[in-house]
């Protein structure tokens, strides 16, 4: 069977080209945008990012399981009852950004959405390389699964996250699986994320020497570990996926493979492809990363109101 790329660019986005083109035309032209190759440029970088914008009425928790423990921003919907909780995990590289710099992001998902959001605040490479990450993924999630009905008010679960933490998602999903878990997760949404950190698959070669797979995991003989690079993992029994990437994105063949390993394993897939879409887009200021992110909202409304239907009908019969 043969798909061509434009059999998957997402339908809403055409009256957006002309003004993306022109962005990231200046974007080139002003030298774009390059991570750090080294441990002073990380530290240069971390040092030069921009203040969070707007105000933030989350609140920071401590999430323990046991003896594991990892700061949580909790957003609530200004709504009374929230409809699930939507775990958040930030990208930056592994090495890169916060949990409080999602904090308006999440403001809005909490009130479109009608959910409570937890932001994890996880631990950074190359100060703490892998496993730090997900294991603190996985301990905010455990927190949240426990406390969640008490707490917030809600037992479902949403999950999503961008670039690193597209690829935390992963593997936090494939953690949660393995426990017998992942069934509380009602849907996951993944903006283009790293999930070949091997470098072996075609579209792991395309990335295989950025310096943030060193700082992350470069300790590590194996890459191929599914806890690395969710690429290699077994991938069935996980909720429905959205993925969301961009044409001009390094990471897009990654990403048409990731989606073709999940469905190929019996998930629910839904992939949208954003024409002239770099690395990042969802983040940037321009219409296709609002069209992007509304049809994501929407994409996870449909989720929660499928579930919610199924629950009605069970309890009918």
């Amino acid at each position: 069977m043969n798909i061509s790329l434009s059999k998957l660019i997402d339908e809403g986005s055409s009256a957006c080209l002309d003004e993306s083109r022109a962005f990231y035309a200046a974007r080139q032209a002003a030298g774009g945008q390059k991570g750090p190759t080294n441990y002073e440029e990380l530290l240069n970088a971390r040092g030069n990012l921009p203040e969070k914008a707007g105000e933030s009425r989350a609140i920071e928790i401590i999430a323990h399981v046991g003896k594991k423990q990892v700061p949580v921003r909790v957003t609530s919907p200004r709504s009374a009852n929230p409809r699930a909780v939507y775990i958040d995990i930030h990208g930056g590289g592994f090495y890169l950004d916060s949990a409080a710099r999602s904090d308006v992001g999440n403001a809005r998902l909490a009130d479109t959405l009608g959910v409570t959001v937890v932001s994890v605040d996880y631990r950074l490479a190359p100060e703490h390389p892998w496993p730090a990450a997900p294991d603190d993924c996985e301990t905010a999630v455990l927190w949240t699964m426990a406390e969640g009905p008490a707490a917030f008010g809600a037992s479902r679960m949403l999950i999503g996250g961008a670039s690193a933490g597209a690829t935390l998602v992963m593997t936090t999903l494939l953690r949660l699986r393995d426990k017998g878990l992942v069934h509380r997760i009602v849907g996951a949404v993944l903006q283009f994320g790293a999930y070949d950190l091997s470098g072996l698959s075609p579209g792991g070669r395309v990335y295989g020497d950025e310096w943030f797979i060193k700082a992350y995991a470069g300790h590590v003989p194996d890459k191929t570990n599914p806890d690395i690079s969710p690429l290699y993992g077994d991938l069935h029994g996980l909720p429905p996926t959205l993925l969301i990437v961009g044409t001009l994105d390094a990471l897009l063949e990654d990403n048409l493979a990731m989606a073709g390993r999940l469905s190929a394993a019996g998930n629910e897939v839904d992939l949208r492809v954003f024409p002239e879409s770099m690395h990042g887009f969802t983040s940037h200021p321009i219409a296709m990363a609002a069209v992007a992110l509304e049809g994501a909202e929407e994409w996870l409304l449909s989720r929660l109101d499928q579930v919610t239907e199924v629950a009605d009908a069970n309890k009918v019969s």
